[in-house]
């Protein structure tokens, strides 16, 4: 009983800082589907709940922190900015689970100063997107032969 709770939090803590780690872990763990898009999507949240709470107050002390002067306009910073001047909200939340991880979608959004319940409906919507995508996508590429014996 205590092996499944602690698979079960390692699992739901690792969705707080990468999301693609819901899918993987929780299909090799043995989960059903519904019970993988549940853990993934339940950490997803729960990093964002978590970080709209403290998104402004992380910002001014990671700003006390930084004693060098950083490059403002860098590559990255440039693409956020158009994906979100192109796309707002909704290209911000689509992307959080593919290139930026649940924290750092979610700071991104508290920065331009999204409304907080915007942001739990965007990021809720796209982590279950992206959780039944990937569940559903592992779960078959788990199903084929090769991988089976690869796996033992």
């Amino acid at each position: 009983m205590s092996e499944a709770i602690l698979t079960f939090l390692g699992i739901y803590f690792l969705t707080y800082f990468k999301f693609i780690a819901g899918p993987v872990l929780g299909s090799a763990a043995g989960y059903s589907v519904p019970m993988t898009i549940f853990i993934t999507v339940f950490g997803t949240m729960s990093s964002v709940f978590l970080f709209t709470l403290i998104g402004k107050k992380f910002q001014r002390v990671l700003q006390l922190k930084v004693t060098r002067k950083k490059q403002v306009f860098s590559k990255k910073n440039r693409t956020i900015v158009k994906l979100w001047r192109k796309y707002g909200e909704i290209g911000i939340a689509l992307v959080t689970p593919l290139i930026l991880t649940p924290a750092g979608g979610t700071l991104i959004l508290v920065s331009f100063g999204t409304k907080k319940r915007k942001i739990y409906f965007h990021m809720l919507w796209s982590s279950l997107l992206w959780a039944t995508f990937f569940s559903l996508t592992i779960d078959q590429i788990l199903a084929i032969p090769f991988f089976q014996k690869l796996l033992g």
